[in-house]
C-alpha cells in the first residue's frame, strides 16, 4: 500500500478532528485545507471543484423515489460548460445565437456514437428524440442522455443553453441512494459556496417522495477535488 504524503495525512486527520458542523463552519474548513498548511506542505496549485454528497433516505428501485432534478446555482459552478444541441429547423439557429457550442441533427449523432465526447451537457428538441434515443448506450452511463424531467428535452431551446452555460447542474440519486453535484470551486468566497449549497440543500428537501419514510437527508459531506471530506450537519 501506498504511504499517504503528509499532505493527506495533515488533511484527513484534520477533517477527523472537525467532525460534524454547521454548513458555514464546513466551508470555512473546506477552504482552510488549501490556505492554513504545515510548513514543507505545498498547497494545491489549480482552482479546485467543490461538490457536495449526500445520502437519503430513498428506495432508488422504487420509480417514485428516484430524487432528480436540475438547478441554477446561484452563483454558477466557476466554469463554462460546454452545450450541445440535437435540433432542426429554426431551431438550429437559435441554439447557435444562445451560445450552444454544437448543434445539428444526424450529423452530431453519428460523431457522438462515434466516440465524440467532447461537452458537458446534451440538450435536444422533442422532435429529435428518434435521432437521439439510439445514443442511451453512450450518453446514458455518463449522466448526459437528454431529460424532459432534467429539462434537457424542450421546445425552450434558448433558455437551456443559457441555464447550462449560467451553471446549471444536474443530479440525481444513484443505486445506493447517494446524491452527488458540483457547487462550485474552491477559490468562490465562504458566502457564494454556502449559498450554492443551501439553494441545492432547499431544493432536494422540496423532492422528498411522499413515500419515504422516516429522516429524508441522512448525511451530506462537501469535499474538493484534492481533499478529504467535510461532515455537514443536515
Amino acid at each position: 500500500m501506498a504511504k499517504k504524503s503528509k499532505r493527506v495525512q495533515y488533511l484527513s486527520k484534520k477533517a477527523l478532528e472537525t467532525g460534524t458542523v454547521s454548513l458555514e463552519e464546513a466551508v470555512k474548513v473546506l477552504k482552510s485545507f488549501n490556505e492554513e498548511l504545515p510548513k514543507g506542505v505545498k498547497p494545491v496549485q489549480f482552482d479546485q471543484s467543490v461538490e457536495i454528497a449526500l445520502r437519503l433516505g430513498v428506495d432508488p428501485k422504487q420509480a417514485d423515489q428516484l430524487v432528480r432534478g436540475s438547478i441554477v446555482l446561484p452563483h454558477g459552478i466557476g466554469k463554462s460548460q460546454r452545450v450541445i444541441v440535437f435540433a432542426q429547423g429554426d431551431n438550429v439557429k437559435v441554439a447557435e445565437e444562445a451560445g450552444a457550442d454544437a448543434v445539428g441533427g444526424k450529423e452530431l449523432a453519428d460523431k457522438v456514437s462515434g466516440g465524440w465526447l467532447d461537452f458537458d451537457v446534451a440538450i435536444a428538441t422533442p422532435d429529435m428524440m428518434g435521432v437521439v434515443g439510439p445514443l442511451g448506450k453512450v450518453l446514458g452511463p455518463r449522466g448526459l442522455m437528454p431529460s424532459p424531467r432534467a429539462g434537457t428535452v424542450t421546445q425552450d431551446v434558448a433558455s437551456a443553453v443559457a441555464d447550462y452555460k449560467a451553471g446549471k447542474v444536474e443530479f440525481r440519486v444513484d443505486a445506493g441512494s447517494n446524491l452527488h453535484t458540483v457547487v462550485g470551486k474552491l477559490s468562490f468566497t465562504p458566502e457564494q459556496l454556502v449559498e450554492n449549497i443551501q439553494a441545492l440543500l432547499n431544493l432536494v428537501r422540496s423532492m422528498k417522495p411522499t413515500s419515504s419514510k422516516g429522516i429524508f437527508m441522512r448525511s451530506a459531506t462537501i469535499s474538493a477535488t484534492m481533499t478529504p471530506g467535510v461532515s455537514v450537519a443536515v
